[in-house]
């Protein structure tokens, strides 16, 4: 009687120092993540939920006061005067042609293809390749705004039209002429970099038995891009692919610079420097700062739904489960 109370006791026991051990494993974890929790609550959290505050109020310089507690709200007329807007419908096709041209062409397409074959030649020559197309991105945005805006100015002082004076050509004006070519090599360059980088490091982790065995079984150098490397790189083209098209759809400065949306009436204006115009710099002088939130707000709805498409299409809990170890 006496043994098996003993062992039903030792029994219980062992739960309860399991239950523990796993409580304060849990406990250390969020302790470790608790400097991100908060950052993520003030840098991110925070500012988004007054974002969505601001959009349903009229606040704006014309109508501002110290007190935040005066600050009208509207409900949904901001999205309704978005919805309504004539010129809504461009600067949605606008941000449509620059994300999916800049992105296929050289976020993803010219990033791979750069990395291919700077695989694929010298190690050395392959590393300078690749140090070079790191300087669009590492140079700040003002000094090559300024660069670009120089090879594209009009004669006598851009150095295309200069190029065209030698050749016997008349001078184009290729801001006026081309100004989305422009646009999208100046934002397509800086983006080729970083896809590059994922792509290279991707290829590199490869193990070289797999591409030893492809070239014993005679394959071509297509061939083992194709049946080896690529389906090797969804992950990475799922990152790049996500990643790129988050900081496409956000990112404004180089268009801001080269362009400011025009030449002529939102020729060139996207999406998220439509919300910057109207929330801090229009042509009136009053930031709506109110409108302008709204407008940021259905450009994060977009992203976070293209992000779930995405993960849909790439099927990310495959990616993510846990490798599955056979004991012999």
């Amino acid at each position: 009687m006496h043994q098996s109370s003993v062992n039903s006791g030792t029994i219980s026991a062992v739960p309860n120092r399991s239950r523990s051990r796993t409580i304060r494993a849990n406990l250390v974890a969020y302790g470790f993540m608790t400097p991100a929790i908060i950052l993520a609550i003030l840098f991110f959290m925070i500012p988004a939920a007054l974002v969505v505050i601001l959009s349903l109020t009229d606040l704006s310089t014309a109508n501002f006061t110290a007190d935040i507690s005066q600050m009208n709200f509207v409900g949904l007329a901001n999205y309704r005067t978005l919805f309504a807007d004539q010129f809504v419908q461009k600067i949605f096709f606008n941000t449509v042609f620059y994300v999916l041209v800049t992105l296929s062409l050289f976020n993803i397409g010219a990033a791979l293809l750069v990395s291919l074959l700077t695989m694929h030649v010298n190690r050395r020559a392959g590393f300078i390749y690749r140090a070079l197309w790191l300087l669009p991105r590492i140079t700040t945005g003002s000094i090559y705004i300024l660069l670009w805006r120089r090879i594209i100015a009009e004669s006598p002082y851009g150095i295309l039209n200069q190029i065209n004076g030698l050749l016997g050509q008349p001078s184009i004006n290729y801001a006026a002429d081309n100004p989305w070519t422009f646009v999208i090599l100046v934002n397509g360059f800086v983006g080729l970099s970083f896809g590059m980088v994922i792509f290279t490091s991707a290829i590199e982790a490869i193990p070289k038995d797999l591409l030893n065995a492809s070239l014993v079984d005679g394959s071509t150098l297509v061939q083992r891009v194709r049946y080896v490397i690529m389906p090797l790189l969804r992950w990475p083209l799922l990152f790049v692919m996500t990643y790129q098209t988050l900081s496409l759809l956000t990112s404004f400065e180089q268009i801001l610079l080269l362009t400011n949306g025009g030449p002529g009436l939102y020729q060139t204006e996207v999406w998220a420097l439509t919300a910057y115009h109207r929330a801090l710099s229009n042509y009136f002088g009053n930031a709506q700062w109110g409108y302008g939130s709204a407008f940021a707000v259905v450009l994060v709805l977009v992203g976070v739904t293209l992000a779930v498409i995405y993960m849909r299409v790439f099927r990310f809990r495959e990616l993510v489960s846990e490798p599955k170890i056979e004991v012999l």
